[in-house]
């Protein structure tokens, strides 16, 4: 399945801003009629990550929080889904796993079977601590994860790693970089991704905002990271470009390297931090953190 993702190339911080929505270049699926009824919120609030849901109808998992994104499958009636990535709906949109493909459905047709256990920073960043501190592969995925549903922040790298909230996620408007900003959580995808890495070593604490590389820096090799084949990327390695001045860099998570693949990232104003399927252009190689 191709993707078609259109980036608008900024320079200054050197990251990317994205405009528009990810479109699918296949004829559409025929999907279920869920969205357009109004039956009233089967499901609505924070649900932890993890948790159990069931389908009340047929349901489209669409590869955004809303009707004018792709139809990726749909999960059929009384089918158990999980949460993933952020305890926050999107105006009534939850990110779920089904069968191991992960999207986004309407609450209006989900119900909890059973709550999972809590804050997107599982197994090591939970309980209100503002490190995820495993340097390893494992703990920059854990630190990806935590960071999925905060905004867009031009120039900047910090959040809350005991998850996302309405209040607490910020806000991106704009174009960037003539963007405006507000709240103090955020990233944009050097600044995500140098906390996913923890480079430099010092680069540890998630709430403490940090930016200490551009997309200029991730292209060239240095002693903390170097340049691996597309066809063998490792999750938590990363996919970069920079082309006079202008690129984006995103934390690569499974797929097909040269291909659709998953990937975290702090994908543009319009969008925030995400996990999503996404391709990449031959002007990116990969990079891997130097110690994983």
């Amino acid at each position: 399945m191709k993707i078609a993702h259109v980036f608008v190339l900024l320079a200054l911080v050197g990251c990317t801003g994205t405009v528009g929505s990810t479109s699918i270049d296949n004829p559409p699926l025929t999907g279920a009629p869920e969205d357009t009824a109004s039956t009233g919120s089967q499901l609505s609030g924070n649900v932890p990550i993890g948790s159990t849901l069931k389908t009340t109808a047929d349901l489209n998992l669409r590869t955004g929080a809303g009707t004018s994104y792709s139809i990726r499958l749909v999960i059929p009636k009384g089918s158990n889904v999980t949460t993933v990535n952020t305890a926050t709906p999107n105006n009534g949109w939850y990110n779920i796993k089904y069968n191991g493909t992960t999207g986004w459905s309407s609450g209006a047709y989900l119900t909890l079977v059973s709550s999972g256990g809590g804050g997107a920073g599982g197994g090591g960043g939970g309980g209100g601590t503002s490190t995820i501190s495993s340097a390893d592969r494992g703990g920059a995925v854990l630190r990806a994860k935590s960071g999925v549903g905060f905004s867009y922040w031009w120039g900047h790298g910090a959040w809350d790693p005991s998850g996302v909230g309405s209040s607490t996620a910020g806000a991106c408007y704009g174009s960037c970089p003539n963007c405006t900003h507000s709240g103090t959580h955020g990233a944009d995808c050097s600044g995500y991704v140098g906390k996913l890495w923890q480079v430099p070593s010092s680069n540890n604490n998630l709430a403490v905002d940090s930016h200490p590389y551009s997309t200029a820096s991730f292209v060239n090799d240095t002693s903390l990271w170097h340049t691996v084949d597309r066809g063998s990327l490792v999750q938590a390695d990363a996919l970069v470009y920079n082309t006079n001045g202008e690129g984006h860099v995103f934390l690569y998570d499974s797929g097909d390297g040269w291909g659709s693949m998953y990937a975290y990232e702090a994908k543009g104003c319009s969008y925030g931090i995400v996990h999503d399927l996404r391709t990449a252009s031959s002007a990116y190689h990969g990079i891997a953190r130097t110690g994983y």
